[in-house]
């Protein structure tokens, strides 16, 4: 465990991912943090304090200047590592295959690296090497 990790699980949350974008022409860091029930925007300014000086001495981008943004990931969100999917069960997943197939239906199970999807079309099991991207989504109802 990083002590990245240490810090934020101190806080009561868990690093779900980082990520490095450039948008509008400014560097960004992303922390993505998580835990069961949610996470607060307080929670977010916490973790941000904490990580602000250790960035500030070990810079997380060698590129110039850069900003910081700690959050949840969402609800609609990228899986990019098989603990994303563990934590994911039951929810509803569009898969992008490396064949450009795309597959939609419930996490069912992840058991080592296969993700079996409950799809319209049943039961799928996928090798998590043959996924490209993967995204969580809200199914929203019509009244």
């Amino acid at each position: 465990m990083s002590e990245i990790e240490k810090i934020i699980k101190e806080l009561g949350c868990e690093l779900y991912d980082t990520e490095s974008v450039s948008e509008n022409g400014r560097a960004i860091y992303r922390v993505y943090i998580t835990k069961s029930g949610g996470v607060s925007l307080d929670e977010c300014q916490k973790v941000s304090q904490m990580l602000s000086p250790i960035y500030d001495v070990m810079p997380p981008i060698s590129e110039g200047n850069w900003f910081l943004e700690v959050s949840s990931p969402g609800l609609d969100r990228k899986l990019t590592k098989i603990e994303h999917f563990k934590l994911s069960l039951g929810e509803k997943v569009k898969i992008t295959l490396n064949d450009k197939s795309v597959i939609t239906g419930d996490i069912k199970a992840v058991d080592n690296e296969i993700i079996t999807i409950l799809a319209d079309e049943g039961e799928q099991k996928i090798s998590f090497n043959d996924i490209k991207k993967a995204r969580t989504f809200i199914e929203w109802q019509k009244f």
